[in-house]
């Protein structure tokens, strides 16, 4: 039973929008006026009608109800107006709008408005005084509003027995509901004492008692008082249980708890009211979802006896503390990581070496090294998974290979990136005594993949940086050793996790940057570069299809030829991968879609031509020549970690006092390499035909282009060695030659890294003939053959080698007074 008072402003929705009733200044009238009911001429038998939402007027109740609907407003106001009543209807579904009779209940209640009220918001209420019972005929058409001819029911005077029984039984149930009551007014046992009907107090009673909105509709049909009796007692019969219960909860709770745990206590009677309801216990049941999931989960018995042990403790906790739900995640960990291996597929190398030969042109070494693995893999399913190490320059294909991997040897694929990863517990989790506390990257991953056989690729591991949370790449020590990683231990966990089974792949740009430890546990492939016919060959193959099917375009609406291609890889990429190319391919396919788009064209067919429009200038030249074509200028070629490069090395003298002048940002082991080719040309002065005071004289300056680059290395001595006897000697060297390699004092050619690097930056720069070091012959078979054929390439033993084959005929100056000119220099000839 509810407050009397509520009456006045119920807490269930009275009407067709909120329930909210405005006090405060009010108009006691509309500003505009309907039309007068009068004239409308509404008949006698008739009510207007105000349809409500989840309420019910019961006979002789007062309550305020708000309206919402223009029809509803106009059907108060004409009420108003004209001193009629009103037939409070109830809906029977609260969602439509504009109910029509099929939509309404057939039985509501006659009232009177009371008053009429407008609040300062424009909000509009009336407060209405229930009359009668009636039943709704059909509704009248040619209305603003609902009008229905209704039957009025009138209650008769009855006099029995029954009747008096029922009433005197519901009497005394209200009074002991109100006396259960915590906060029942004390006018209200008054008012229950002074109702002497019983149809008023029967319905009194149901309008009062906290019920379903369809319960009270079933209680205000009922015209059989001794029925309507019966049901109003059985509903109030059920609060006096719950509240009786309500009590007993509460003194019986009041017992266990004191003052400082009233969040404990709260729960409890939450606990207390289920269980005495029948319901069940959500807390109970998340448990026990969480003890079948761990029985199907079949752990390892480490992982099961820490699952069971935090289930335990979990047992005992609220379910509103910060740790049950610490408490809930760590489990949840534990159920579903992968603990026990898949059933792999049969291997099938043919299968997979079509899949990595769709997947990627050339690469004949790692593919070779990728199906070996497998081979092995199927002799000795039980062997320990190598980890390999892909090291090359950015977009030559780390990490769509490993994909392939994946592809080929059926596993799932997960991907790590470690680049800038600086905290020794994103790799080994964090202890669950932090806040937030999740397993490490690699669990995660694992996780992720949803097996404990998966392909891991590890990016950018060259990319690790240690801070004062220690150092990660120590932390993958464990991780890629395959020696250990069978009892990883993740903080979070706390347990053994085996990771044997994990393929893992890294990948890094520059091997130095590696710890030698770690370097150590990985077996290293290189992937150096393309060379412009493989670049061709990717370009046909996979990046143009990619890029039409990434806009919208099919084969007929974009074709492109191949010289198209040929002249962005020549002209607008120098790369060692790809990346730029497929960029530069996208360019033209958005060039495409945007003519078809404007309906321009109905298809394109990009030339070299069009290039310029679409790309702009050629953005590479061969500069060779013209940068070559006076003494004392050399090609050298150079590694850098995003792939080879081509560097001029230019030297001048200008009469000083014997000064080395270095510039264009050289490192340390640079300059030191033009102090020894420096040393070098000065120990030979004879042999130039110079005086020997001739470098005293003299100041020389080395300048490296491109001074806002930093450079270094040991590859540019034969380089500065060769510039400087060209420029002594003013004999030019051949524009279309490129060197490289290591000198020493004694003249000889010492070997250098990255030779297919430098020798495929060679190619796209259009040089025909390179020089290199004779130790470096062996490097030459990780060129591809048809690069071999393209080059000419001289194997070094000594820098008089290099003199013989580098320079041309010397320039002679028209002044025979020239220091350079050849009456004054010596002649050079081979040794």
């Amino acid at each position: 039973m509810t407050n009397p008072d509520r009456s006045l402003a119920p807490h269930t929705s009275l009407s067709s929008d909120a329930p909210s009733f405005v006090t405060g200044p009010a108009a006691e009238r509309p500003a505009t006026a309907p039309q007068a009911v009068d004239d409308l001429n509404i008949p006698e038998d008739a009510l207007i009608l105000i349809p409500v939402r989840n309420f019910v007027l019961f006979p002789e109740l007062v309550v305020p109800i708000g309206l919402g609907r223009e029809t509803s407003i106009a059907a108060a106001q004409a009420a108003a107006r004209s001193n009629r009543p009103v037939g409070i209807i109830q809906q029977k579904d609260p969602e439509i709008d504009e109910p029509g009779q099929d939509d309404l209940y057939e039985v509501g209640t006659s009232a009177s408005i009371l008053r009429y009220i407008t609040t300062p918001d424009n909000n509009h209420h009336v407060i209405c005084q229930g009359e009668q019972r009636f039943r709704i005929l059909k509704l009248l058409d040619g209305f603003p509003f609902k009008v229905a001819q209704v039957e009025r029911y009138t209650e008769p005077d009855v006099d029995s027995p029954d009747i008096d029984a029922r009433m005197l039984q519901l009497k005394t149930r209200t009074d002991a509901v109100i006396a259960l009551l915590p906060d029942a007014p004390e006018a209200l046992s008054g008012i229950v004492k002074n109702i002497t009907s019983p149809a008023i107090f029967a319905d009194f009673v149901a309008g009062m008692i906290d019920i379903k909105p369809a319960e009270k509709q079933e209680i205000l049909d009922t015209f059989d008082l001794k029925t309507r009796l019966d049901k109003v007692l059985a509903h109030l019969d059920r609060l006096d249980q719950v509240l009786r219960i309500r009590q007993a909860i509460a003194e019986e709770t009041k017992e266990r708890v004191d003052d400082r745990q009233r969040e404990y206590l709260l729960r409890e009677q939450l606990k207390t009211i289920r269980e005495q309801l029948g319901e069940d216990d959500e807390q109970g049941a998340d448990i026990a979802e969480l003890r079948e999931k761990i029985e199907r989960a079949r752990l390892p018995e480490a992982a099961n006896d820490a699952a069971r042990k935090a289930l335990k403790r979990l047992e005992q906790m609220s379910d509103a503390s910060a740790e049950y739900s610490m408490q809930r995640t760590y489990l949840e960990w534990l159920i579903e990581l992968p603990w026990h291996v898949e059933a792999e597929a049969p291997i099938d190398i043919a299968k997979a070496r079509d899949i990595l030969d769709a997947d990627h042109y050339g690469l004949t070494k790692i593919k070779k090294r990728i199906l070996e693995y497998l081979a092995v893999r199927k002799l000795n399913p039980d062997g320990r998974s190598p980890i390999l190490c892909f090291t090359g320059p950015p977009g030559v294909g780390k990490t769509s290979l490993g994909q392939s991997i994946a592809r080929a040897t059926g596993r799932k694929f997960a991907r790590l990136g470690l680049g800038g990863v600086h905290d020794e517990a994103e790799i080994r989790g964090h202890r669950r005594t932090y806040i937030g506390a999740l397993p490490g990257n690699i669990i995660q991953a694992i996780h992720k993949a949803g097996a404990r056989n998966c392909v891991l690729m590890l990016d950018e591991i060259d990319k690790l940086a240690a801070s004062a949370h220690g150092d990660p790449a120590a932390a993958l020590l464990e991780v890629l050793d395959p020696e250990q990683n069978n009892e990883f231990r993740d903080n979070y966990l706390g347990i053994g996790f085996d990771l044997s089974k994990v393929l893992f792949i890294t990948t890094a740009n520059v091997l130095d940057n590696i710890p030698g430890p770690l370097r150590d546990r990985m077996e290293v492939i290189a992937l150096q570069g393309y060379t412009p016919d493989e670049k061709h060959q990717i370009a046909v193959r996979y990046l143009l299809d990619r890029q039409r099917k990434a806009n919208g375009l099919t084969p007929v609406q974009c074709q492109v030829d191949d010289d198209v291609i040929d002249a962005i890889i020549q002209g607008y990429t120098r790369e060692a991968g790809v990346r730029n190319l497929e960029r530069e391919l996208g360019s033209v396919c958005r060039y495409a879609a945007m003519a078809i788009a404007e309906n321009r064209q109905s298809q394109v067919h990009v030339t070299t031509a069009l290039l310029p429009d679409i790309l702009g200038p050629v953005r590479f030249e061969n500069e060779v020549a013209m940068r070559t074509s006076l003494p004392g200028v050399a090609t050298g070629l150079a590694w850098t970690p995003v792939g080879g490069d081509i560097l001029f090395i230019e030297a001048s003298r200008t009469p000083g006092s014997g000064r080395l002048i270095l510039t264009g940002q050289l490192g340390d082991v640079m300059k030191e390499s033009a102090q020894a080719a420096l040393t070098l040309v000065k120990a030979h002065f004879e042999t130039f035909g110079l005086p020997r005071d001739y470098f005293d004289k003299h100041d020389i300056h080395v300048h490296v282009p491109a001074g806002a680059i930093p450079k270094d290395g040991p590859s540019a001595g034969v380089a500065m060695y060769t510039a400087l006897a060209s420029l002594i000697s003013n004999r030019p060297i051949h524009a279309n030659l490129a060197m490289t390699g290591e000198i020493s004092l004694r003249g000889l050619v010492l070997p250098v890294g990255g030779i297919k690097e430098k020798l495929l930056a060679a190619l796209q720069a259009g040089i025909k003939r390179v020089m290199l070091p004779a130790r470096n012959a062996k490097d030459l078979d990780d060129l591809p053959a048809q690069a071999r054929e393209q080059l000419d390439i001289v194997l070094l033993d000594n820098v008089d080698q290099a003199i013989e084959i580098a320079l041309e005929a010397p320039v002679v100056p028209a002044n025979e007074d020239d220091p350079a000119h050849p009456k004054r220099i010596w002649r050079w000839s081979p040794p």
